[in-house]
């Protein structure tokens, strides 16, 4: 069962569908994973707790039981990058000056992905304030799972490298001046840097309003389709934000 959360969002959607696999036994096979693989590799900041992200599946199965699937991504665990603001979840930027930061809001991004049913793991660390592409890392370096002699690459290291390691089946970056493709390249998955105005911004810590994205890190394309079409959305306070309300 630990093997369930080292393949697709794709795969994993189908298991889902087809009542092989339950949300919670992905749910635990992710926490397992987790368990044994992050203390070397060092992707994570912050994990929820165990039984919240059990909760959370179990809400999922609920649903699939009844007929009120959410869509492909219902009962997909990923992970945030931790410059993205999640509601009652330490939010650090992978910084010491927000080290006890812990926000009253999601972002715009994590709320479209909470309505699309994922089940959120943890907050997975970048360079400090995601503005650098070299190792800066406050809370401890993230290794790359290819090769622990490599680095990950940044900003969105721990999104990358938890991607590589079999950690979650999705994860959010963000991009300016390519922190998304960069650790996307080095750990040998999918980034996605979408069109300017595509995913809403607002509670996202800003680097530059004119040039920050927020997108999808996923193993393979289709998964990184199907995250983005869970983020895509007017957000009605990111002032950047292309979409009109429909």
């Amino acid at each position: 069962m630990s093997d369930l959360v080292a393949g697709s969002i794709e795969e994993a959607a189908q298991l889902l569908s087809s009542g092989e696999v339950s949300a919670v036994e992905l749910a635990e096979s992710t926490l397992d994973r987790v368990d044994r693989l992050d203390p070397e590799i060092g992707a994570f900041v912050t994990r929820c707790d165990p039984d919240q992200v059990v909760a959370e599946a179990a809400a999922s199965d609920a649903r699939r039981r009844s007929g009120d699937v959410l869509g492909p991504l219902d009962g997909i665990p990923i992970g945030h990058k931790d410059n993205v603001a999640t509601a009652g979840l330490r939010t650090t930027a992978s910084s010491l000056v927000l080290e006890d930061w812990i926000p009253d809001h999601d972002a715009a991004v994590v709320t479209r992905l909470r309505a699309a049913g994922t089940v959120l793991v943890g907050k997975l660390k970048n360079y400090e304030f995601a503005h650098s592409a070299i190792d800066s890392q406050h809370f401890g370096r993230t290794h790359n799972p290819l090769d622990f002699d490599r680095v990950t690459g940044g900003s969105s290291s721990g999104s990358a490298a938890a991607l590589a390691a079999g950690m979650c089946l999705g994860a959010t970056g963000t991009d300016t001046g390519g922190s998304i493709r960069i650790p996307a390249s080095f750990c040998g998955v999918v980034g996605l840097k979408p069109t300017f105005g595509l995913v809403g911004r607002s509670g996202v810590l800003p680097s530059s309003w004119s040039l920050d994205h927020v997108g999808p890190l996923s193993r393979t394309a289709g998964d990184a389709a199907l995250l983005l079409s869970g983020m895509v959305g007017h957000d009605p306070d990111d002032p950047g934000s292309a979409i009109g309300n429909r």
